[in-house]
C-alpha cells in the first residue's frame, strides 16, 4: 500500500501490473475498500494491465475527511491521484456508487477516461424519498456503528443464495463492511443523496463503454444497466449469471473474463 497527500486529503492506494500497462482505475462502491477488486487485480495485472485501486477518502486506509463527501469531491481525488501517479487518462471503472463516481469522472474531467466500465450502478439523481432514506441512515451509521447495517444488507449486497453457498466471499464482504469507519459511511451518504441525472451527458460519451451487472441485483437490476445503455447505445452490457450487487466478488470467473475481453478488443487493441 502507498498513500498520497492531494486535494486536501490523504489517499491509501495500489498499483499493480506493468508500469507500461493499459492503466485501469478500479473505483469501490459503498461501504467497501480497495480490497474488494482483489480478484480483478490479479487477473488485470496477470494479463498485461496496469491497475490502480483506491480507499476513497473516509475508507478503508484514507482517512475521514469532512462531515459531507460528494461524488465532485471523489472524482476530483481521483484525478488528482492520476496526476500524482502521472497518468494522463486510463480507463476508469467502478462498481454501485462507484460507477456514479465513474460517471461524474467522465463530466468533470473528460480528457482523463479512455473508457468506462460501470458494474451494478445507476444514472439517474436521487429522488426525495432517497434522500430521506441516506441522510437518516447517515444518522444511523454515526449512532449505532456499521455491524447491524452490515447484517441487514448482506443477503441485497450478495444474490441471498450466495451468502451460503459463498461463504468466504460473504465473509469477505460482511469484514470490509463492519470495517468501515461510519463518519466516513455517512458523509458519503449525505453526498450520494445529493448526487445529479448523469443520463443527460451519456449520449456525449464517445469512448468505450462496458455495462456490467449481476442478474440477480437487487439494489441495481439488469433494467438499471439497459436504461444506461439506452442512453449510450454502443455500450455492451453483459449480464452476470448467479450473482447479485457484486458480481466481481461472486463471480469473479465470468465477470474478469468479460471485463479483459472488452479492454483486449476496444482500448489495448484499439
Amino acid at each position: 500500500m502507498d498513500t498520497a497527500s492531494l486535494n486536501g486529503t490523504v489517499l491509501a492506494y495500489d498499483v499493480a501490473g506493468p508500469d507500461d500497462g493499459t492503466p485501469v482505475l478500479l473505483i469501490h462502491g459503498h461501504p467497501f475498500n480497495r480490497t474488494l477488486w482483489e480478484p480483478q487485480v490479479t487477473a488485470l495485472a496477470a494479463a498485461g494491465y496496469r491497475v490502480v485501486t483506491p480507499d476513497l477518502r473516509g475508507y478503508g486506509q484514507s482517512p475521514v475527511s469532512g462531515d459531507v463527501v460528494y461524488l465532485s469531491d471523489f472524482a476530483d481525488d481521483l484525478a488528482a491521484l492520476l496526476d500524482h501517479l502521472g497518468i494522463s487518462k486510463a480507463v476508469v471503472g467502478g462498481v454501485s456508487m462507484g460507477g456514479q463516481i465513474t460517471m461524474e469522472m467522465r463530466a468533470r474531467h473528460p480528457d482523463r477516461v479512455a473508457a468506462m466500465v460501470l458494474s451494478d450502478s445507476s444514472a439517474p439523481a436521487e429522488t426525495p424519498d432517497g434522500k430521506l432514506f441516506r441522510n437518516r441512515l447517515a444518522d444511523r451509521l454515526l449512532a449505532e456503528g456499521m455491524a447491524g447495517y452490515a447484517e441487514e444488507v448482506i443477503d441485497k449486497m450478495l444474490a441471498a443464495y450466495n451468502v451460503t453457498a459463498l461463504p468466504d466471499v460473504a465473509d469477505r464482504v460482511l469484514r470490509m463492511m463492519r470495517t468501515t469507519d461510519p463518519r466516513g459511511a455517512a458523509a458519503a451518504l449525505r453526498g450520494r443523496a445529493e448526487r445529479p441525472d448523469y443520463r443527460p451527458g451519456l449520449a456525449a460519451v464517445d469512448v468505450p463503454v462496458l455495462l456490467l451487472v449481476g442478474a440477480d441485483d437487487a439494489y441495481t437490476p439488469p433494467a438499471d444497466a439497459e436504461e444506461i445503455r439506452r442512453h449510450v447505445p454502443h455500450a455492451q452490457l453483459a449480464v452476470i449469471d448467479q450473482a447479485g450487487h457484486l458480481p466481481g466478488a461472486e463471480q469473479p470467473a465470468a465477470f474478469n473474463r468479460h471485463l479483459i475481453d472488452f479492454l483486449d478488443r476496444e482500448v489495448a487493441g484499439g
